[in-house]
């Protein structure tokens, strides 16, 4: 173990880093969830009902929509979580001492970040609930204020309608990542990288050809997922499966790639696991797939978008739960490809600099 310094450093040096950086990056307490507003009422009454949910903390308000398409859009998309819809007569509702009534849309494909949602605005619309019975002492004793929560995507808050989209994206992180990590090190180790580096075939076709193969067996482990997900936990595939395979292609390619990098830093087998598994636990962590990254602090949500399983989480609940379609998926469709040129390229020229 001491004379082989990169080992030993690893296992002293990754436990710790990683203790730092996960401790201070996972948190399950959702708060200032993205949201936009639909408020057809356009009054006082209207605004300060706004108000009250924003500043209980749950809520951030990020823009106004005014229609239905448009609210469904920003909440497709991404650029918001949840939204506020205020009906024309609401204030004319408070105004005679009936019961006004709102809505609260709550992208529910997130249970733990939905849940935090609606919470707070259950708690919100106690306490605008309750400065309106003040305000109405001597009338009729009906209730002033009724907020109804719709979640969107995910009604049941099942967590397994939510979790085993997921899997498909870690179980490829883990098998693609793991497998090919260990490719150019086992040449290496049998003696047998020196044979192929004298054969015809270039370098760029045999990284290639450490890739493809492996290509197969991701689209059947994620077939095999999908289909499981579907009989035994009910899952819902509400969008294109074939877009959904096309994107997959690019980010099986990434992790491959990302693989094959790792083979060429690793200068054993050990070594190589271990790197993999240092990089596997933040794609798992920090990805959104266990924890809500609404939760994490800036610099964490910033570490995740150099993970491609961030990106492709989002396309498979998209695609899956939402029924989304390439145009709210193009962007992280690109960001995946540019990963897997980026990976791809960067361990071929790796490879070309080792040999020589």
């Amino acid at each position: 173990m001491r004379r082989d310094r990169l080992t030993l450093g690893m296992m002293i040096g990754l436990p710790m880093a990683q203790l730092v950086l996960f401790g201070y990056a996972i948190r399950t307490e959702v708060r200032h969830v993205p949201t936009v507003v639909f408020d057809e009422s356009r009054s006082a009454d209207s605004r300060a009902l706004v108000a009250v949910m924003q500043n209980s903390g749950s809520f951030d308000v990020v823009g106004n929509v005014g229609s239905r398409d448009e609210l469904a859009r920003a909440v497709n998309s991404g650029r918001a979580h949840a939204a506020v819809v205020v009906p024309p007569d609401f204030a004319s509702d408070v105004k005679r001492g009936r019961t006004a009534y709102a809505q609260i849309i709550v992208d529910a494909a997130d249970p733990m970040a939905s849940s935090a949602a609606i919470s707070g605005a259950s708690l919100a619309a106690a306490a605008r609930s309750a400065a309106l019975t003040e305000e109405r002492i001597g009338r009729a004793a009906t209730p002033p204020l009724e907020v109804r929560v719709r979640p969107w995507y995910n009604p049941a808050l099942r967590s397994a309608t939510y979790i085993v989209p997921g899997i498909v994206g870690v179980l490829l992180t883990l098998t693609m990542l793991l497998i090919t990590s260990m490719a150019i090190v086992r040449e290496r180790e049998r003696g047998t990288l020196e044979q192929l580096v004298v054969t015809p075939v270039g370098k760029t076709s045999l990284m290639l050809g450490k890739i493809l193969p492996f290509v197969l067996v991701g689209y059947v482990q994620m077939t095999n997922v999908l289909i499981l997900g579907r009989l035994l936990f009910d899952v819902p595939i509400r969008g294109s499966l074939a877009l959904l395979y096309l994107i997959t292609l690019a980010f099986i390619v990434a992790m491959l790639g990302l693989g094959l990098l790792v083979s060429t830093v690793a200068r054993s087998q050990t070594q190589a696991i271990q790197i993999s598994f240092f990089l596997i636990l933040p794609n798992i962590l920090l990805s959104g797939f266990m924890f809500p990254r609404e939760a994490m602090p800036p610099p964490a949500q910033w570490l995740g978008l150099l993970l491609p399983l961030t990106y492709y989480l989002r396309v498979l609940r998209g695609i899956l739960l939402k029924g989304l379609g390439s145009e709210f998926l193009w962007r992280d469709a690109a960001i995946l490809t540019a990963f897997a040129v980026g990976l791809v390229t960067v361990s071929v020229k790796r490879f070309a600099k080792t040999i020589d």
